[in-house]
């Protein structure tokens, strides 16, 4: 199906704006009045603008509060509409959004709402133009999509039709039942569809409309189905987004346009209108690059943790530490002094990289170049939305190219593999722009088949974090997104690995003994935890002296402790028995404050990451991991 969105959907200039949409490839756009009005180009330019750039006009809007009103009124609510359109015929548009009035003067009389739309409509059509009516949810006697409906149709002219409105029905209509209806509209008497998400909050709809709509995908709507029942009615027209987002409005209009896209795609791939490569899901993290001006640092906290640094790459300055199943790249290449050591790259095991890599592209990921040598393993790589690279790779299937191939053995003793047994990465914690936190959860989800988990916010020290987890369905891939609650510097924060071992207890022995630090956590933690918890003789006391968390739940414990931060990164080493499927959600304020305590004796603070998840078990696959 053809794709549009509406200008109001994108930063910038009209004339950026246009550029924007046409580069992640949608096919029209909806020409919102403000834009035009402040744009210096002509009616005529604009439409040779969006002609040479390969974009219909699809939708000219908003005309407001021209029904029902009382004759004075009315006639000059028809002045202004000549108006609008012989600018219309000029910008080549021909199909013009009419929203139910919010007007004080407009009475609530269905019968003269059609009589004065169908009026409407008759000077519309004398310029070839079609009037799409749509009922706001706040509209002050007309509402909903059945009621606008009704009027449309008892007005009965062939220049006036319904737009329907995805935010202003599913903000009014929680049952599925209620959109039923829409079944019962002629195909041809739909004129136009928007498309918005939103969170699912409780507040004044139109606040929530002008400023938390977002793109298919990222909110709490369920747009799949509502689309479904369009396209049986037998609407063939764009499917347009018209999305009000304080964000998007300060973002730069060029990702913003391809997340849009992306949206789409993924809306109709999810409806069965467009094909798009088939999901390959990601079976597990074969490595972890970091990437940092100095190794030494890093090191020594990768040595203190166990790993041994086991091969160096051939042809660049990386280096493998490997402990057990966990594997850590250290990149001593194109680091930037100013970030120190951060979170740069990610290797997924993947059953088909080739494949996974398709999928990528055809959601609009950017491939990423790689330089190769002759003998390198041929891996794909795309860029996340935060630029992190994701790379789809294969470790030990003797069908499939070795990333490891491509490494060359240092000699260095390895660890006795009893000492290494459960050793794997448990999550990734990467730090999203405070204006792509959105994007980075559909993307993952889309692109990666990670599940999203609800959005969690943090009282951080210094400020409130957002924190969202995607995974797999099995648990072998965890991401957590995390960024802060407004526009700041995200170098600020950090970003952490968080280590699987069977053992916490002696790996964090293991770790200050090799001459690691480990977190301090204050005594008055660990007072309350023997309030909430009973425990054996001395095994509060030995979690006191190591620095070590603990949660429990009907399903089982969660034990945990963190190295100090080098750069931007630091190391969790996690515990799970039993079923546990949380990441200790009472802990994470404590661990901010124990991190921003200790970065603080330096002279600086450093926002670091923030991820919580519910104890509950109702919710433990709601939230975030910390």
């Amino acid at each position: 199906m053809r794709t549009s969105i509406a200008t109001v959907s994108l930063s910038g200039s009209l004339t950026e704006k246009l550029t924007a949409a046409s580069r992640a490839g949608f096919d029209g756009v909806e020409i919102f009045e403000n834009d035009l009005l402040a744009s210096s180009l002509a009616p005529e330019e604009i439409r040779a603008r969006c002609a040479d750039l390969g974009l219909t006009i699809d939708l000219y809007q908003p005309m407001r509060d021209v029904e029902a009103l009382p004759e004075q009124e009315f006639a000059r609510a028809l002045r202004r509409a000549r108006h609008k359109f012989e600018l219309m015929r000029r910008l080549g548009a021909d199909t013009v959004l009419v929203c139910s009035s919010v007007s004080p003067h407009a009475v609530d009389d269905d019968a003269l709402a059609a009589e004065q739309l169908g009026r409407l409509a008759g000077l519309a059509q004398d310029q070839g133009i079609r009037v799409a009516y749509e009922a706001l949810a706040w509209g002050r006697h007309i509402s909903t999509y059945d009621h606008a409906w009704r009027v449309v149709e008892a007005a009965g002219h062939p220049a006036l039709g319904t737009c329907l409105d995805s935010f202003h029905i599913l903000s009014r209509y929680g049952d599925p039942k209620d959109l039923e209806g829409i079944g019962d509209i002629p195909g041809d008497k739909i004129f136009f569809l928007q498309l918005a998400d939103a969170p699912l909050l409780a507040m004044d709809v139109l606040q929530w409309s002008r400023h938390y709509r977002c793109f298919p995908g990222q909110g709490g709507f369920d747009l799949a189905g509502l689309l479904r029942h369009v396209l049986r009615a037998g609407y063939t027209g764009p499917l347009s987004l018209e999305v009000f987002n304080d964000v998007f409005r300060q973002s730069d209009a060029g990702p913003t346009a391809v997340d849009a896209r992306r949206s789409l795609l993924v809306l109709q791939e999810q409806v069965a209108t467009a094909a798009l490569p088939p999901l390959t899901a990601p079976t597990g993290v074969a490595f972890a690059e970091l990437v940092t001006p100095d190794a030494a640092p890093v090191s020594a906290v990768l040595g203190a943790l166990g790993f041994t640094r086991t091969a160096r790459h051939r042809g660049k300055p990386v280096d493998l530490w490997q402990r057990g199943d966990a594997r850590i790249l250290v990149n001593t290449g194109p680091a930037e002094r100013r970030e120190g050591t951060r979170l740069a790259a990610v290797g997924l095991e993947s059953p088909d990289p080739a494949a996974a890599a398709h999928r990528a592209e055809a959601l609009l990921a950017p491939v990423l170049p790689r330089r190769r040598s002759p003998g390198d393993a041929p891996l794909e790589a795309v860029a996340a939305p935060d630029g992190t690279e994701l790379f789809f790779c294969a470790t030990g299937h003797p069908q499939l190219p070795d990333w490891r191939a491509d490494f060359e053995n240092v000699g260095e003793a390895a660890p006795a593999p009893g000492d290494d047994a459960g050793w794997r990465v448990d999550h990734l914690s990467l730090t999203q722009p405070w204006h792509q936190f959105d994007e980075a959860a559909l993307f993952h989800r889309a692109v990666l088949g990670l599940r999203p988990q609800e959005s969690v916010d943090v009282a951080d020290p210094y400020g409130l974090l957002r924190s969202r987890a995607v995974t797999t369905d099995d648990g072998a891939v965890r991401i957590v997104l995390t960024v802060g609650a407004a526009p700041v510097d995200d170098t600020a924060h950090a970003q952490h690995i968080a280590l699987a071992t069977d053992d916490v207890v002696a790996a964090a022995r293991a770790h200050r003994a090799a001459g690691g630090e480990l977190l301090p956590i204050p005594d008055n933690y660990y007072a309350d935890l023997a309030a909430r918890f009973e425990f054996p003789d001395g095994e509060l006391e030995t979690y006191r002296e190591l620095g070590i968390l603990y949660d429990r739940d009907d399903h089982g414990t969660f034990r945990h402790c963190y190295t100090h931060t080098v750069g931007r990164v630091f190391f969790e080493l996690v515990q799970r028995d039993g079923d546990y499927r949380g990441y200790g959600a009472p802990n994470a304020p404590v661990r901010l404050a124990a991190q921003h305590a200790a970065r603080g004796s330096t002279g600086g603070v450093c926002r670091t990451s923030a991820t919580v998840y519910p104890r509950d078990a109702a919710t433990a696959a709601k939230s975030c991991p910390g």
